[in-house]
Parts: structure tokens; C-alpha cells; sequence
């Protein structure tokens, strides 16, 4: 290992540092002879390190709306013909912003330019803001895109139009009723584009938060001898699975109680300081007279600042156990901090789920220091 592989990542922000604003401006610059470089490049590097990623990509999407000389319409012009020049996908992510900011008075300009900018990087966050001022409209478009031919249109129907997707805000009313996207998540259902798959799951399971039963209602009807509706289901599902649901659990063939015996479970080293590396272990011994479809979960019961627990699930296995058969399942965890959990010394405890349902417990101990 050298000096170099021990360098911290850069941070994600810095996709768009001095250099690729730079390059952004160039590329600009090539394409209207009348952008205004220098007001760009003014606009873009203030105080360009204290800014988020977020509020980069916005500060770029707001540059360049004042280097460009001419009305929306002239400008979208411009953009569409820079999006294939710029050399990073989320960079292009700053062009559909630019239709967010400026372009919600013109709705047909406005939705031909989020499809086109979409297939260079996504316009899901930008469509929101369409979906915000004028649902029924917006939705009528994007299902025409789930439609598309091409995966990233596709995907943009369904990621663009999630109630609950990250870094964006919340479509409330979708998170109150998801029924008018119902369309698009069934026209996705068996999507070739495994891309598009995983989009649709992730917005069955923003809905699983706030409408499960309507989430499970929509994905029992559906036809699961498709492996990727299949898939599909699985995943949207992840967290009701984890929650131990018997609806969710007979979705994906785990819905009877597990018949087996948990045996030798054991957790090492017992005891570990911040930063080591914990190995939980046991053996699945079959009980039962035919194979069984089970889903392995464990749970990790953090100690917290104030002395309680708090219990975190994690996926650890799904399999087939045929009759008397015995699995050994072996997980290694490593118990370091990060930027969403900070660990405190004391007793952890550790619940090994199958289909649902507590089959064993052990603990290990993390010290101060």
C-alpha cells in the first residue's frame, strides 16, 4: 500500500471544482459565441469552497443563466447543444436545474428539455419542481416517458417522480396518496433496464413508509414468475422484510415460520475497542420435512450517548435449507464511526432473525478507548 492509497477520497462536491468550472466555461464559450465567460467564471468561483454540492450545481445552473445573453428559449438552445460536451454526468445535472429556475412558465420547452438533459446525467430533481407547481400535467408527460424507448426517459418517470427521494424535498401529497403514480410503476413493473428496476423498487419503498398495505396491495397483483418484477418486489420490500411483515416475507416465499434450530451461535473476539472487526457465527439445522425458503437478518442493539439501545437490522442471507440440512452463516462487521452512527462503550446485543422471528441472541462488549 502506498502514501497514495491512504490519501482520503476527495470530496463528492469537488465534481465541480475550479477546474471543471472552468471547463464547463470553455466548453460554453464554444458553442455561444455570446456567453459571457468571465461573468461565468465571477458568478461560479466566490465563495466556491464554502458551498455543498447542491448548492454548486445550482450555483452553475444560476452562472450560466447569467452569462447567456438571450430569452429561455434561446438559452435551452445553447444548453442542449453543451449537455454532450461536458465530460461528467452529474455535471450535466446542472442544465435540467437551469429548466427548474427559469423555465416553469413553459411547460412544453421545459419537458422537452428535461428528457433530452436526462439521457447525459438525470433530470430527477429538476421535474420535482414541475411536479410541485402542476402534478396532474407533469404526470401525464412522465408517463409517456415511462414509455420511452430509451432507459434513462424511463427512469426519470419513476425516480423523478418518488415521494420520498434523497437530496430532494418531499412530494407530499404523493406521500399521502402514491395513487396517482401508480401508472408509471406498472408500466416499469417488468422493465428490461435493470437501471430502471431498481428505480421503481426505490419508489415502492419510499412508499412502504408511509402506505405499506397500498404498497403490498399493488405488488401482490403483480406477476412475480418475472424474475425482474420478481426483483423488483424484493427490493422494494427490503425494509418490511427486515421488519419481520408476513405479508412482505410471503412475497418473496418466506412467509411460514421458519422450522429450524439455531445452533452455536457465538460472537468474536467478545470484546473489542473502536475500529476492530466483530465476527458473528451459528449453524441453521433443519427441523423440517421439505425445503424452506429463509430470510436471515440480524440486529446490532447500539448503545447510545444517553445509556439506552437502539436496534439497527441488517440484511445477512436469504437460501434455500433442504431437509436436514444444517448452514453454517458466518458475517463479519466492523464497528467503526461514521457520519450517520457513533458507537459508545457497553454491552451490544445481537438478535439473529429467520422469517421474522427472533431464533437466537449473543452480545459483545465495546470498550472505552
Amino acid at each position: 500500500m502506498t502514501d497514495k492509497d491512504l490519501e482520503p477520497a476527495p470530496a463528492l462536491k469537488e465534481i465541480f471544482n475550479a477546474k471543471r468550472i472552468r471547463h464547463i466555461a470553455d466548453e460554453a464559450g464554444q458553442v455561444s459565441p455570446a456567453f459571457n465567460r468571465r461573468r461565468f467564471l465571477a458568478y461560479c468561483m466566490g465563495d466556491l469552497e464554502q458551498l455543498s454540492l447542491m448548492a454548486r450545481l445550482r450555483r452553475v445552473a444560476e452562472g450560466l443563466h447569467a452569462a447567456l445573453p438571450g430569452d429561455y428559449r434561446s438559452n435551452i438552445r445553447v444548453l442542449r447543444q453543451l449537455a454532450p460536451r461536458l465530460n461528467n454526468g452529474f455535471v450535466t445535472m446542472a442544465l435540467p436545474e437551469y429548466v427548474a429556475l427559469h423555465g416553469t412558465d413553459d411547460f412544453k420547452t421545459s419537458m422537452d428539455a428535461l428528457k433530452f438533459f436526462t439521457t447525459f446525467g438525470s433530470s430527477e430533481y429538476a421535474v420535482r419542481h414541475f411536479l410541485r407547481r402542476d402534478m396532474a400535467r407533469t404526470l401525464a408527460v412522465m408517463q409517456t416517458w415511462a414509455q420511452d424507448k430509451n432507459e434513462h426517459v424511463r427512469r426519470l418517470a419513476s425516480e423523478g417522480s418518488r415521494p420520498r427521494l434523497p437530496w430532494s424535498f418531499q412530494i407530499k401529497p404523493l406521500m399521502h396518496d402514491p395513487s396517482p403514480i401508480e401508472p408509471i410503476l406498472d408500466a416499469l413493473k417488468a422493465d428490461p433496464s435493470r437501471y430502471v428496476r431498481r428505480s421503481v423498487a426505490n419508489s415502492l419503498n419510499d412508499i412502504t413508509k408511509d402506505n405499506p398495505s397500498w404498497a403490498l396491495d399493488r405488488i401482490e397483483r403483480w406477476p412475480l414468475n418475472n424474475a425482474g418484477t420478481a426483483w423488483i418486489a424484493k427490493h422494494a420490500l427490503r425494509n418490511l422484510i427486515k421488519k419481520g411483515d408476513p405479508r412482505a416475507l410471503t412475497v418473496i416465499g418466506a412467509g411460514k415460520p421458519a422450522r429450524v434450530k439455531l445452533r452455536a451461535l457465538g460472537i468474536s473476539p467478545s470484546a473489542i475497542t473502536l475500529g476492530q472487526t466483530i465476527t458473528i457465527a451459528f449453524k441453521l439445522a433443519s427441523t423440517s420435512d421439505e425445503t424452506q425458503r429463509l430470510v436471515v437478518d440480524y440486529a446490532v442493539h447500539y448503545v447510545k450517548k444517553s445509556g439506552g439501545v437502539a436496534a439497527k437490522v441488517f440484511k445477512l442471507k436469504t437460501l434455500e435449507l433442504a431437509t436436514g440440512a444444517v448452514e453454517l452463516v458466518q458475517k463479519k462487521q466492523s464497528i467503526t464511526n461514521f457520519t450517520t452512527r457513533v458507537h459508545y462503550p457497553g454491552r451490544h446485543e445481537v438478535e439473529i432473525f429467520v422469517n421474522g422471528k427472533v431464533h437466537g441472541r449473543a452480545a459483545f462488549e465495546l470498550l472505552a478507548g
